[in-house]
């Protein structure tokens, strides 16, 4: 049963759906971009490269998908260029600044982790569209993870001063975790619906990959082990729109350039 035709859930809730999935990947695949030529080792510029790509590939694929479901003409670069910032509906983690390379690792792991749980669940999703393309992110995703999480290994238990930042790292950005499984109405909606689980369900798989990885990291996950950052979906820091003003210039300075 497509999307669209699903009964069991309102237009609105999926195009909402589909706009967060294609919203984080899409904010978090820009900021990992702004390392493209400047990454503290080669092998590390390349592949923060080709994870920015994977991303912005994900992105096409949810935000063109959201656009067919609303109808109202806008593709994936529509909705990707002509929006502002209120518009978007990331999670708050992706649109963090990159600060030092710790950082952006971390950030990397701590969403890493909830987005391949998520993509598994995605799998098996009642919407054979949105199986589809979960099955085929869930691929790129994995090795995501197997990079982000080795690194945050190495670095944590690495010299004195690699792990001092891979802590404040991680001391930094767990608050801003608590957002990813806070279910709304549009979220319960769609699981009611068997089209994506609720996000309450993934945080203890999550947890069980942080408690892992942050132990052969010999990090401490911060004594608050739910906290919440976030305020409520759609919320956004002051970051998004100086991000947004970045991406989107040559659309908004040039209206329906073409090469």
């Amino acid at each position: 049963m497509s999307a669209s035709a699903n009964p069991q859930v309102s237009q609105e809730a999926m195009v909402e759906f589909l706009l967060r999935m294609g919203d984080s990947t899409l904010i978090l695949g820009h900021r990992v971009s702004e390392w493209c030529g400047h990454s503290p080792v080669l092998e590390e510029d390349i592949a923060l490269a080709n994870t920015a790509l994977d991303l912005i590939g994900q992105t096409q694929m949810w935000l063109g998908l959201a656009g067919e479901i609303e109808g109202k003409g806008r593709d994936a670069d529509k909705l990707a260029f002509l929006r502002d910032a209120v518009d978007f509906r990331n999670a708050l983690i992706t649109e963090r600044p990159n600060g030092d390379f710790g950082m952006t690792l971390m950030r990397q792991f701590l969403f890493d982790a909830y987005h391949f749980q998520l993509l598994g669940k995605l799998e098996g999703s009642s919407d054979a569209r949105v199986a589809e393309i979960a099955a085929k992110a869930k691929k790129e995703v994995a090795y995501h993870l197997e990079r982000s999480a080795d690194l945050v290994i190495r670095l944590g238990d690495g010299t004195d001063e690699s792990r001092k930042r891979m802590q404040a790292a991680l001391d930094e950005l767990w608050g801003y975790t608590g957002e990813l499984f806070i279910p709304d109405a549009v979220d319960e909606a769609i699981a009611a619906a068997g089209i994506a689980p609720n996000p309450a369900d993934l945080r203890a798989p999550w947890l069980a990959e942080m408690s892992a990885v942050l132990q052969d990291a010999t990090l401490k996950i911060p004594a608050s082990t739910y906290a919440h950052k976030g305020g409520k979906k759609g919320v956004h820091s002051e970051y998004l729109g100086h991000l947004l003003a970045q991406m989107q210039f040559l659309q908004r300075a040039y209206p329906g350039c073409t090469w």
